[in-house]
């Protein structure tokens, strides 16, 4: 099969069976999905989504907590992974966000990415769900996804993922895209014993033919 055909298939079924996709991160405006998707780096959505409310009351704007102390975040985020580095992270971003931005989260990857703690992962997943661009962030679920579907071979790393999977995806569909293999990766197409029985993908998957 041609890979511009895999990709339009499996795309294709996505559209079917999963027709709304969105992020599990709960956040009401561009700040807080930074702060957020910041937060989720090894980190699972749940257990970020129990700390961002007292987070957020205390800190509801780049200004509040651009003034905060990384020991007085930290209380807040110390039951996700490395809440020292993430508490720094927080605000040395959020006073960047201040001082260069006005307090506004940036709507492109470059300027997203000159603040503290911010790579090109979280950038990707800022324009892509605030602003829909055409940006595809490659956590660990969509490396592997991507590899075991077909969508990649033998690719390196997660900046080989993207390219290859920006080259065959409509731009107006990579946003939902990125929810699609995201969402798929971790309910179904699970790392270690992934639920192949209740895969709709199975005629495409290099792993369950194995």
């Amino acid at each position: 099969m041609r890979t511009a055909e895999r990709f339009e298939k499996i795309l294709a079924w996505f559209e079917v069976n999963m027709p709304v996709a969105e992020s599990e991160l709960v956040y009401s405006n561009p700040y807080e999905l930074l702060v957020a998707v910041m937060l989720s780096a090894q980190c699972t959505d749940k257990r970020v989504n129990m700390v961002t409310p007292a987070l957020f009351k205390a800190y509801p704007t780049a200004e509040t907590l651009a003034k905060a102390t990384s020991d007085e975040v930290f209380e807040y985020v110390k039951s996700v992974s490395y809440p020292r580095s993430k508490a720094e992270h927080l605000v040395a971003m959020a006073q960047r966000l201040v001082e260069v931005y006005g307090g506004q989260v940036p709507d492109n990857i470059e300027d997203l990415q000159t603040l503290q703690g911010v790579g090109r992962k979280t950038a990707n997943v800022v324009c892509a769900v605030i602003w829909q661009q055409p940006t595809m962030a490659v956590d660990t679920h969509i490396f592997r996804v991507s590899e075991r579907l077909g969508l990649t071979t033998n690719s390196k790393n997660p900046l080989q993922t993207e390219k290859q999977l920006v080259k065959y995806i409509p731009e107006t569909v990579i946003p939902k895209a990125h929810h699609w293999l995201l969402l798929h990766g971790r309910y179904v197409c699970q790392a270690r014993k992934p639920k192949c029985e209740q895969c709709g993908l199975r005629e495409y998957c290099r792993y369950y033919k194995k």
